[in-house]
């Protein structure tokens, strides 16, 4: 199973929407698990906090950045766009 890394921070609302929004999901039946990093975590790399801090949220699949997500999309959308982005990485959103 592959992990599908959430870059967040506490008090972040798109953050915290977009956790609940694939929470929702069947991330197992793309054979995913999600990974929350809160990036203002004391273990948390400092090369990590730079390179997210006004980013989040941040998804990433296997160390690969994946384009943001919009708030907007959940449900079947969201779900569909994880398939397509798992089996064409380096396609467009």
């Amino acid at each position: 199973m592959s992990s599908l890394v959430l870059y967040s921070r506490r008090g972040c609302c798109l953050c915290e929407g977009l956790e609940a929004r694939l929470r929702n999901l069947d991330l197992a039946a793309l054979d995913l698990e999600l990974q929350v990093i809160d990036i203002d975590a004391v273990a948390v790399s400092p090369v990590l906090k730079a390179r997210y801090d006004l980013e989040v949220p941040v998804l990433a699949l296997a160390d690969q950045e994946l384009p943001r997500v919009s708030p907007r999309l959940d449900g079947e959308g969201l779900f569909n766009w994880l398939q397509r982005r798992l089996s064409n990485p380096d396609g467009p959103p």
